[in-house]
């Protein structure tokens, strides 16, 4: 936008007019280009408002923006949402003519002129602080006629301007400044939602899959109750969110066997995401989980533990789901008469029919929104999407803003492993979280570049690093051995704030069920699977507390909750990754270096900018390893070596920055998010 003063690239600002993500306590950093013809100084305001219940909700709240080292042109601030709901923003630019006094007059007595020659310099700034004192209160406004009254008088220029250049002046300054040729900027809006749609750790099990084994060692099938005492070691391991696969009565028709088999046995449970039997469809319990009575408790005990439950939300029905007898124009029907059943060539899902959300649109919209109301009135406030990129996009932006109209506190994540723009797209139409390509990224330039392109986007989405899933077993956690499994984890706990596990991560289980796959041997995708957590821990074959450990230093380091604020730092070694994050409000700075080869021991010098942590070239300073609370003193230049059997990664806190450092940092980092 351009009127008598430019102001062009304001960000965070969506090309789509959909608002920019936020959560409540995140630092939303605001940036903006402002400049003018000539020389004259040039400053920039930026105005925030929140939603009714903010604390801002009256009026806005000006914020003075500063220039990026390095760039004059691009002013920033940052502010922070303390409710959910929608801000609007604001950048104004404007002339600063006290900002263009100071340099005029300090650049001409450098030069040597003389007090007759800066009469109308001396003479035009205190006109300028007598303006600029009618803008205050009484008391203040003293302060500024006393200046003006010292640059009037005669004597030694230095003393005459020195009131003018003063600490307290310039600070009275910036925070009521004297602005001429006021030009507004255009309103912006940012969407923020409650924290856990930023901060979570994610923990998947099957509930099914908790009732232990009986007297013969065979498995018995979980209960909602055995769910919920299973929930006590999830909260110890300082996880937020529980998720549990689909919990509804699973197909008989077509049914899978062990392994994805086509020729089940009697006896075989048959996959979850197979919604719908006789038993009932999505809005039913499967009968051997329980009752509603049961699965209100088991949301009780969560809540008892600070948990909080997702359940998953797949939009598809078994054969003998009563929609495909009820509602065959819920999908889509063959020549021959029979309804079609899911492809992902070459993967065939014989025992699941997707929806055709353009035969009945209105019929279907409705009947998934009493669906997602069932359970949101049962307790459930977090939804995991199966593959959403399969289903109209319009579809999902009517569904999340309808539910949120009177439940904004949902959380949806859209579990897309899809092309960047569907996954894009969807996070820009509602979805809180998304799914994203961790997993694959295990050498060192993939994660450089993908944390970078993480943090980029954190304005569009908000990406979960799961290590792993039901559905994929990567390659790396297959044959590295277990201290992949501590380096796969160390990644994804620190890289975002949101991260998850599937149940079995912390035993190391690691065996696909044919080499090239990444599907599990016994997949729980298709039998029980109840696991000996409390045995493997006795024996030390467990991560948990590692796992435990990560989460807990994850809730004692603010920086590690922002999404914005990763910088990579430089090493000589290919297999040692560093990276660190500051947090601009409270000055907590965590740099963690990583050792990515799982079984050798690795060195490296890791070469700091000091900048991107707000130190000087050249300082010393200690650093702590929040994983085992060893202290070293650190520099610009640093030798580690991380041995994969004994330790593969630092974790180091540093000493907090002062705030006259935080904001420095902020900008850089800004920066960064420009280019």
């Amino acid at each position: 936008m351009t009127g008598r003063l430019g102001i062009d690239d304001v960000r965070p600002q969506l090309l789509d007019g959909n608002p920019a993500k936020a959560v409540v306590g995140e630092i939303v950093p605001v940036s903006a280009v402002v400049w003018r013809e000539g020389h004259d100084a040039i400053a920039a305001t930026l105005n925030v408002q929140g939603p009714e219940d903010s604390a801002i909700a009256a009026e806005p709240i000006q914020i003075p923006m500063r220039p990026t080292p390095h760039n004059q042109d691009q002013s920033n601030a940052f502010f922070v949402p303390d409710v959910p709901g929608t801000w609007t923003f604001r950048v104004d630019a404007w002339s600063d003519p006290m900002a263009t006094w100071r340099h005029a007059v300090t650049t001409k007595i450098e030069a040597g002129q003389s007090p007759e020659e800066l009469y109308n310099d001396l003479e035009h700034g205190a006109q300028l602080f007598e303006a600029a004192a009618l803008e205050l209160p009484k008391a203040e406004r003293i302060t500024l006629l006393d200046v003006a009254s010292v640059l009037r008088r005669g004597g030694d220029l230095r003393a005459r301007i020195a009131p003018a250049l003063s600490a307290p002046v310039l600070q009275l300054l910036e925070l009521n400044p004297l602005r001429e040729l006021l030009t507004r900027g255009e309103n912006l809006q940012v969407a923020v939602e409650r924290r856990e749609a930023l901060v979570n750790s994610w923990y998947e099990l099957f509930p099914r899959s908790t009732g232990g084994w009986d007297n013969n060692g065979t498995p018995v099938h979980g209960t909602f109750a055995t769910t919920a005492a299973a929930l006590d070691r999830v909260a110890k391991m300082g996880f937020d969110t529980v998720y549990f696969p689909p919990i509804h009565p699973i197909g008989e028709v077509n049914r899978k066997g062990r392994n994805n088999t086509l020729t089940p046995e009697p006896h075989d449970v048959g996959s979850p995401w197979a919604i719908g039997s006789k038993d009932g469809g999505h809005d039913a319990f499967h009968p051997d989980l329980g009752t509603e009575e049961d699965f209100k408790a088991l949301v009780a005990r969560a809540r008892e533990l600070n948990l909080e439950i997702a359940l998953d939300l797949a939009l598809q029905a078994a054969p003998d789901h009563p929609w495909a007898v009820e509602h065959q124009d819920f999908f889509t029907v063959l020549a021959d008469g029979t309804i079609a059943y899911a492809e992902n060539p070459p993967k065939k899902y014989q025992d699941i029919y997707p929806l055709n959300f353009d035969n009945s649109p209105e019929k279907i919209y409705k009947e998934i929104y009493r669906v997602v109301k069932f359970w949101i009135d049962l307790g459930v406030t977090t939804f995991r999407v199966d593959n959403p990129h399969t289903k109209p996009a319009n579809f999902w932006q009517w569904l999340i803003a309808e539910v949120h109209k009177t439940n904004p506190e949902v959380i949806f994540l859209a579990e897309a492993f899809t092309r960047p723009a569907r996954l894009y797209g969807l996070a820009k139409i509602g979805f809180s979280q998304c799914y994203s390509y961790f997993t694959w990224k295990v050498s060192k330039e993939e994660l450089i570049e993908f944390g970078t392109e993480i943090s980029r986007m954190a304005d569009v989405a908000r990406p979960n690093l799961f290590v792993n899933t039901p559905d994929i077993l990567h390659e790396s956690l297959q044959h590295g051995g277990r201290a992949m499994f501590a380096i796969r984890a160390t990644l994804a706990a620190t890289m975002s704030p949101l991260w998850g596990v599937y149940s079995g991560y912390e035993l190391f289980e690691h065996q696909a069920v044919k080499p090239g796959s990444e599907e599990y041997l016994d997949s729980e995708k298709y039998e029980l699977r109840p696991r000996d957590f409390e045995g493997a821990l006795r024996r030390g074959d467990s991560l948990e507390d590692y796992i435990g450990l990560l989460n807990k230093i994850r809730r004692a380091n603010p920086a590690l909750q922002q999404l914005r604020n990763l910088h990579f730092h430089d090493t000589d070694n290919d297999q040692i990754l560093a990276y660190s994050k500051v947090d601009a409000l409270t000055g907590n700075t965590v740099l963690v270096v990583v050792n990515l080869d799982p079984r050798s021991a690795r060195e490296a010098t890791v070469n700091l900018d000091m900048a991107a942590l707000g130190l000087d070239k050249g300082a010393q300073f200690e650093v702590r390893d929040a994983i085992t609370g060893a202290r070293y003193v650190w520099s610009d230049s640093n030798f580690v070596r991380l041995e994969p059997l004994r330790d593969v990664a630092h974790i180091f806190v540093l000493p907090e920055l002062p705030a006259a450092r935080r904001e420095p940092v902020a900008w850089r980092t800004i920066e960064e998010y420009r280019a």
